[in-house]
């Protein structure tokens, strides 16, 4: 009894130990067995592991792709116009014992700051370039200079055993301050596009509108010469017919005439006529003679003389 008092602790204190000495690598990590802050072995590789107990221990560390939201840095592209510039990256890390070396006991928040360290001074140098402006960082050419500042933090990332995989622009502000200047200019600019938009139209309204009024005259024109022609002929017409007419029997036709104008002549808004008897306008309505007319009136008597 007194023996297995003695084992049990023992068995208890080697299953302790054995257990200590075990560990798991996921897939998804990769890690390094310390000893006593020395690196003493690199497991790559997924699966089951054993270390000294008590004097070695383990760090594991992520290895997938990895993601970096920097802070939002102000640049000054060639134009002179400020602009606030939020990025991200993605990154990987390649190397576990330079990263260790490079970072140590921080782990990923010391790889994080030193990165943004890397990433900021780049993204200001390539956005800054000469003749990189506001309109090329706002446009499609964004993604060069996107590929151009992955390709330098990569060659700098590589000293801290970081792969920088993808940089990319999140947002591009303007600064606060800067906010109503630039509504201000934008709204001026498109006001004076406005205006010469209303300009050139009320420039082609008015060639319209001669072009209108003047084809109007020219029709108008046209319309009255041929009206004044087909009047002209419609007119010489009528006296070609009076004149057969009145070859063919010219005492009917002085008679037809002599109608017509007593007709229009003696109406009984306009009755009253001053004219001398014998006048020949009266010819076919004054004595027996006359063809067709009525008899001459009946001379007046003769007054007698005053005594």
């Amino acid at each position: 009894m007194r023996r297995l008092t003695y084992i049990l602790p023992v068995i208890a204190v080697l299953i302790v130990g054995l257990l200590s000495s075990i560990f798991i690598v996921d897939e998804r990590e990769r890690a390094l067995v310390l000893q006593f802050g020395q690196i003493r072995q690199v497991i790559e590789e997924p699966g089951l592991h054993f270390k000294v107990p008590l004097i070695q221990q383990v760090v594991y560390y992520d290895d997938r792709i990895l993601s970096l939201d920097t802070a939002p840095i102000e640049v000054t592209p060639s134009d002179d116009r400020r602009l606030v510039v939020d990025a991200f990256a993605r990154y990987r890390i390649t190397d576990v014992v330079q990263f260790r070396q490079a970072v140590g006991a921080g782990g990923l928040r010391n790889a994080e700051r030193l990165l943004e360290d890397i990433l900021n001074p780049q993204i200001r140098a390539v956005l800054g370039a000469d003749g990189v402006t506001s309109n090329t960082i706002l446009s499609e050419d964004r993604a060069v200079l996107m590929a151009r500042i992955t390709a330098n933090s990569r060659a700098l990332a590589d000293d801290i055993g970081v792969e920088v995989l993808d940089v990319r622009l999140k947002q591009t502000n303007l600064p606060g301050q800067n906010l109503n200047a630039t509504f201000d200019r934008m709204r001026a600019e498109r006001e004076r596009e406005a205006t010469d938009e209303r300009a050139r139209g009320e420039e082609a309204a008015q060639r319209v509108r001669a072009q209108a009024d003047r084809t109007v005259v020219e029709l108008v024109s046209d319309a009255q010469r041929e009206a004044e022609i087909i009047r002209g002929e419609a007119d010489a017409e009528r006296n070609r017919i009076f004149a057969e007419a009145f070859g063919q029997d010219p005492e009917f036709f002085e008679f037809y005439r002599s109608m017509t104008a007593y007709d229009r002549a003696l109406r009984q808004q306009n009755s009253t006529m001053v004219i001398s008897p014998d006048s020949e306008f009266f010819e076919y309505l004054g004595g027996s003679t006359g063809t067709g007319g009525a008899a001459a009136p009946a001379p007046a008597p003769e007054t007698p003389p005053a005594e």
